[in-house]
């Protein structure tokens, strides 16, 4: 299967650079897989779209102010790193710009002085390996402090409220990105959905900025896949196989949830406690074990994320589907609308 079959034509116009207030208020393109009926409503209407028993499970993952603006020590040119991954207490794999300045044993400073780096290693990938050193013993509170949110490249207008590149229920600290398919739920939302009987479960799964890397291999298949590091507690575990043994739907919100479930069902072969990382690849031919439903955003032509929404739909009909979405001037990416296929 090639990169240029999951292609669509998407005008500059329709990508979202602002979040929509309130969060519920976006739009929802509700798509029945059996009956390939498709309805244009409101993400506050997804309440009348779930049955009692069913259950939904979000990634509780919170994303790192983890884009940075400083100098270099002894030069004071400017420089940017975007924290990647923590291997080793506060040695983190970083992406910097421009790179020619980052070489090893280079030192660089943030907000004035409350964090500083250094370079200890420069990888095969390009990325630099920087040990950090501050004042404290939380380098995620200076970060709080001095970092900024990693938005995407394609939104370009400044984010006033960093909360808005948070889920409501975001706790677990790591990600590089949003997972996007969360955003749009309020805690009256929530409410709502809890009292209609509908069960709520966590995963956590730091999303990489490797979400965001294009596919360059013209054959899908041979397109390698970035890591992530995911969780999936005991008690997940337990609603998931009984929503399943009560015959009950399984709702994935957002690709992340799902990239956790089906890897936790292919490594182990049922949904038990995991911790672990994932590369899985999920494209038209994969059957899936685990999810009945998927809330998504609409995602990058011929990326990852809407081989994913093929394969748990159709290609054709999610390009379809795609292309009533720009007629329709729906809002696209991280902060636009979002579809659910049930």
């Amino acid at each position: 299967m090639k990169k240029s079959d999951f292609y669509y034509d998407l005008p500059k116009e329709r990508i979202a650079q602002t979040p929509i207030e309130p969060r519920d208020a976006s739009r929802m393109l509700v798509i029945d897989r059996k009956t390939d009926v498709i309805e244009d409503k409101h993400f506050y209407d997804i309440v009348n779209y779930l049955e009692a028993g069913d259950c939904l499970i979000l990634n509780d993952t919170k994303v790192l102010p983890a884009r940075l603006y400083g100098i270099k020590e002894d030069t004071g040119a400017r420089v940017e790193f975007l924290m990647l991954t923590q291997k080793e207490n506060d040695v983190w794999e970083v992406i910097t710009g421009p790179g020619r300045r980052a070489k090893q044993g280079t030192r660089f400073v943030f907000g004035d002085g409350i964090l500083k780096a250094e370079i200890i290693d420069v990888l095969d990938n390009g990325n630099r390996l920087a040990k950090f050193s501050y004042d404290g013993n939380n380098i995620f509170n200076v970060l709080e402090k001095v970092g900024e949110m990693p938005l995407p490249h394609y939104i370009t207008e400044k984010l006033e409220d960093q909360s808005r590149y948070q889920t409501v229920y975001a706790k677990e600290l790591g990600s590089a990105a949003a997972p996007t398919a969360g955003l749009h739920f309020t805690d009256k939302i929530l409410e709502k959905i809890r009292e209609k009987g509908v069960n709520i479960g966590y995963v956590t799964l730091h999303v990489g900025i490797g979400t965001f890397r294009p596919v360059k291999a013209e054959n899908i298949e041979d397109h390698k896949m970035h890591s992530e590091h995911y969780y999936l507690p005991k008690e997940t575990a337990d609603l998931i196989n009984d929503t399943k043994k009560k015959g009950k739907r399984v709702i994935s919100v957002g690709t992340t949830s799902c990239r956790t479930l089906e890897s936790v069902a292919t490594f182990n072969g049922e949904i038990t406690e995991a911790d672990g990382w994932t590369n899985i690849f999920i494209y038209p031919g994969y059957e899936f074990k685990c999810i009945d439903g998927l809330l998504t955003n609409f995602h990058l032509p011929e990326s990852t994320l809407i081989m994913l929404v093929s394969a748990f739909y159709n290609r054709e009909k999610v390009l379809d589907a795609y292309r009533h979405a720009v007629e329709s001037e729906y809002r696209f990416f991280s902060f636009g609308d979002c579809m659910l296929l049930l």
